[in-house]
Parts: structure tokens; C-alpha cells; sequence
């Protein structure tokens, strides 16, 4: 069993940076697949990024690309996301996923553990 808990969100304003974490307990997070995704208000849940097991393979969503970075800590046990340049459109509830079974997915489907998510709001 593996416990994801999410952490930085917030509110902040249009054009600003933010960089949220993801701390995992219960296993060794070197042996997940690793993306967040995130939720607006009356949207349906979207891929924001994926980062592979070792950290040396990552995949950005749409929205993300050119703004965004993936990293992980294994040693550590952390996965983050570096957002800059955030826009009102960003204004969502980001969520931290694991696959136990894959090296790199962008498929919600194939995650196996969810954090409860951390709501970030950007006002403009």
C-alpha cells in the first residue's frame, strides 16, 4: 500500500510560480510510474504530466508544456511539479498518481494509488 499526500497548492496570481509536492509513504516510490493530473471545476480530469521510474523519461499534457517540469526524489520519496507563467486556466485541483505495474503511463486508468489532491487557484 502506498499513501500519496499533495502539498503547495494555494492561491496565487496570473503569471506567478508555484511548485507543488508529492510525498509518498508505505513503499519504495523507485518501483512507480508517476504523473499528475488535475481537475477544474465542471471539467473532466486531465494529464498534466508523467515522469518514468528513474526520472530520465517524462511527458508533458497540452496545458503544460514550455511552463511546467516533472521531477522526482526517490531517495526521498518525493515527486514534484514546477509550474510558472500560471494562468487562470491552471485553476484546478492537482492530484499525484502512482502505477505500480508500469515504468511510464499516461493513463489515469492504470494508476494504482491517488493523492486527495491540492487545490491551486489562480486569479487574474
Amino acid at each position: 500500500q502506498v499513501q500519496l499526500v499533495e502539498s503547495g497548492g494555494g492561491v496565487v496570481q496570473a503569471g506567478d510560480s508555484l511548485t507543488l509536492s508529492c510525498a509518498a509513504s508505505g513503499r519504495a516510490f523507485g518501483g512507480f510510474g508517476l504523473d499528475w493530473f488535475r481537475q477544474a471545476p465542471g471539467k473532466e480530469r486531465e494529464l498534466v504530466a508523467a515522469i518514468n521510474r528513474s526520472g530520465g523519461r517524462v511527458h508533458y499534457g497540452d496545458s503544460a508544456k514550455d511552463r511546467f517540469i516533472i521531477s522526482r526524489d526517490n531517495a526521498k520519496n518525493m515527486l514534484y511539479l514546477q509550474m510558472s507563467s500560471l494562468e487562470p486556466e491552471d485553476t484546478a485541483v492537482y492530484y499525484c498518481a502512482a502505477a505500480a505495474a508500469y515504468d511510464f503511463t499516461i493513463r489515469a486508468d492504470l494508476m494504482d494509488y491517488w493523492g486527495k489532491g491540492t487545490l491551486v487557484t489562480v486569479s487574474s
